[in-house]
């Protein structure tokens, strides 16, 4: 029985098989291209100002590892949850901040604004976060998005050492991936682990519910720990390429997997987050199954998703999709079956104009439509 453990201490997920039958929600995500990361911008990423570049060999990559956990590790925080107790004290009683939970954190503004999970802060009466050097701030949460398992603090501080974004579009599959991340709230700052990318576009049930799906994440073998949810998840640069938020376990331990949010589709969650304290996600209002085609050596192949359904409203109905429709692609990118569909889907938001081709007995048709907003009660 494989297991989901989110990084916060004490919080456990299930895996189960993905629901997209019936009238699904369409959110955002990510469909992650090819290339590689081989040279360092800089002689020493732990100081910005210094020159010269350096290509990275394997032979370095030990050195490379530990210029990139100096450079990365000012901006990792421990997120503590709990709220405050009365406590006694010389004939009074004092309030005292009682930690229930700890998780991880990365600054991603210089004027206080913080990348964790949702399932970090969502029980939060009082979030506090902790810096490497020891300083502590209250926090406060901007905004949290369950579907994504991605929410945003702040704390009243200004000049904070910032993560830089990398653009995934470099990242290839055996790339470099390096985990810095609070395991188990323990003292004396962050830990930094190291592995490869291991996969694209995964998808994870994370919970019973129809909705406790998680699309389009990144996996990595670099090992993640409990208390690691919300850290970073890093390129041979020290750039963000993605927000860790789940392991993979099993009877016997923990199975090498670990699954992280890819930066694009946070960098744009926490866009949302900031200005609305909520992620207006995407809808279509359709039910998807897999397309199948039988290849001419007997093999079925998956060949787009195909409407089974529309909700009342739905956008592309109304654009003159019908039950029965291939969607095949999505704004210019091919879509081979329904969680394609999903995770791409997460890189828009409501009111984005996209295109989208459907095939409808052999032949393709392209409709335009404006993509409405996610129920709340989906």
């Amino acid at each position: 029985m494989l297991a989901i453990v989110g990084g916060l201490i004490g919080s456990a997920l299930t895996v189960g098989a993905l629901w997209l039958g019936g009238i699904f929600e369409d959110g955002p995500a990510t469909a992650i291209s090819t290339g590689t990361t081989q040279v360092v911008e800089t002689t020493d990423l732990a100081n910005e100002g210094s020159t010269g570049a350096v290509t990275i060999t394997p032979l370095d990559g030990a050195s490379r590892v530990a210029a990139v956990a100096a450079k990365a590790i000012p901006s990792i925080v421990t997120v503590e949850v709990g709220d405050n107790v009365s406590v006694p004290s010389g004939g009074g009683t004092d309030l005292v901040f009682r930690v229930f939970a700890t998780g991880s954190g990365v600054v991603f503004r210089s004027d206080g604004y913080i990348l964790t999970n949702n399932h970090v802060v969502e029980n939060s009466v009082i979030t506090k976060v902790v810096f490497s050097d020891g300083r502590k701030f209250e926090a406060d949460v901007v905004g949290t998005d369950p579907l994504t398992d991605i929410a945003v603090l702040r704390i009243d501080a200004t000049n904070l050492p910032v993560i830089d974004f990398a653009d995934i579009s470099e990242l290839a599959i055996g790339d470099e991936a390096i985990a810095v991340g609070s395991p188990l709230g323990l003292e004396g700052g962050p830990s930094v682990t190291a592995g490869v990318v291991s996969a694209f576009n995964r998808q994870l049930n994370t919970g019973p519910g129809q909705n406790d799906a998680l699309y389009g994440l990144l996996q990595t073998d670099a090992p993640i720990t409990l208390g690691s949810s919300g850290g970073a998840l890093l390129n041979g640069r020290a750039q963000l390429i993605g927000i860790t938020t789940a392991i993979g376990v099993s009877d016997v331990g923990a199975e090498g997997l670990g699954f992280a949010v890819p930066v694009d589709m946070v960098e744009r969650l926490s866009v949302d987050l900031i200005e609305d304290g909520r992620v207006r996600h995407a809808y279509l209002g359709i039910g998807v199954d897999d397309a199948m085609i039988e290849t001419s050596d007997g093999a079925e192949v998956p060949a787009g998703a195909a409407i089974t359904g529309f909700a009342s409203g739905s956008a592309i109905q109304l654009a003159g999709a019908e039950v029965g429709d291939v969607i095949i692609k999505l704004d210019g990118t091919s879509i081979a079956t329904k969680f394609d569909l999903l995770s791409t889907l997460r890189s828009y938001r409501a009111g984005d104009r996209i295109d989208i081709v459907v095939s409808r007995s052999g032949e393709q048709i392209d409709l335009n439509l404006e993509l409405g907003l996610r129920p709340d009660d989906l």
